[in-house]
């Protein structure tokens, strides 16, 4: 079958293959929820991740994860890459290192994509010529990012805690993405503290802005302004684990200055190195082998042992 490809802006991951075919994985075992139906977001598929041996009689963690098609088998992905989740999380968890959990991948809308992940209580305090562009240009005048959050917290949530033996508390509920799935799982915890412990945001697309409307005033007419709803909404210090990362190719290439703004933000709000981490990776780029190759960092940060 075709591939819906739709140009959402240099590498912003994500394209959304209409193969129905369960991925292969090296380790665990897979679930599908195919169109799962929501009364706040379109029907998407979920693909939930088990480890080897999950038995009912046992509970999990659980870690929420973004652009759910490109996690688990680069042979069912548009550029045929992938995260590997299942070999990083197995490893990890088989070797002792995290602590045992399942990964609900939750598949994106191409074309709702910038929409559904654009951190949305920001959007009113840009600037109205720069608003107007963001929302017709990049969210389609369609910002949903707040309904997309309801939807993991109020529908797939219960529906995963009542399926599977899992944690239901904020500690063992975690959140994570690459790009613009960093900003919205940044945007979760913020909103949710109560649901989420921690929030890993690789690559996280702190310019906000589409590739092709990135400029000289991208930061202080856009991405300053999350930066204000960060500084307003960030959990109290030390209560929640934070992660990010970046590189130095391809989009990463944009990322460093506007990274190192949020780190001071982060800084004096108190955070101490248990809590929060920021990585940069000279030499990695915008993609899915990037994101692979030192997936295992975030995951201990998150899930380490106690």
């Amino acid at each position: 079958m075709k591939l819906l490809i739709l140009a959402l802006g240099i590498m912003l991951t994500g394209l959304l293959c209409q193969s129905q075919n369960l991925p292969k994985v090296a380790s665990g075992s897979i679930n599908r929820i195919e169109d799962f139906q929501s009364k706040f977001v379109h029907p998407r598929n979920i693909d939930i991740w088990l480890p080897e041996g999950y038995m009912q009689s046992k509970k999990y963690a659980v870690v929420y994860m973004h652009d759910g098609q490109m996690l688990f088998d680069s042979t069912t992905t548009w550029n045929k890459k992938e995260w590997g989740v299942d070999e990083t999380f197995g490893s990890l968890i088989n070797h002792g290192k995290i602590r045992e959990c399942i990964v609900v991948g939750i598949w994106n809308i191409p074309e709702l994509r910038f929409a559904d992940y654009f951190p949305q209580k920001a959007i009113p305090n840009i600037p109205e010529a720069t608003r107007n562009l963001i929302l017709t240009k990049q969210l389609k005048s369609q910002p949903n990012a707040d309904n997309y959050l309801k939807f993991i917290v109020q529908e797939l949530k219960p529906y995963i805690d009542k399926m599977y033996t899992t944690y239901t508390n904020a500690e063992n509920t975690f959140i994570m993405g690459s790009s613009m799935g960093g900003l919205i799982s940044l945007y979760a915890l913020c909103e949710y503290p109560d649901i989420f412990g921690g929030a890993a945001c690789l690559s996280m697309h702190s310019p906000l802005a589409a590739p092709d409307l990135i400029n000289d005033k991208t930061d202080e007419e856009v991405a300053s302004k999350f930066r204000d709803y960060l500084d307003k909404n960030l959990p109290k210090a030390n209560t929640k684990k934070i992660y990010f990362d970046y590189g130095s190719l391809t989009l990463d290439a944009f990322y460093k200055p506007y990274q190192l703004k949020i780190d001071s933000i982060i800084k004096l709000k108190g955070y101490d190195s248990a809590h929060w981490l920021t990585r940069e990776f000279p030499g990695a780029d915008h993609s899915e082998t990037s994101w692979k190759s030192r997936l295992d960092i975030p995951v201990q940060f998150l899930l380490r042992n106690k």
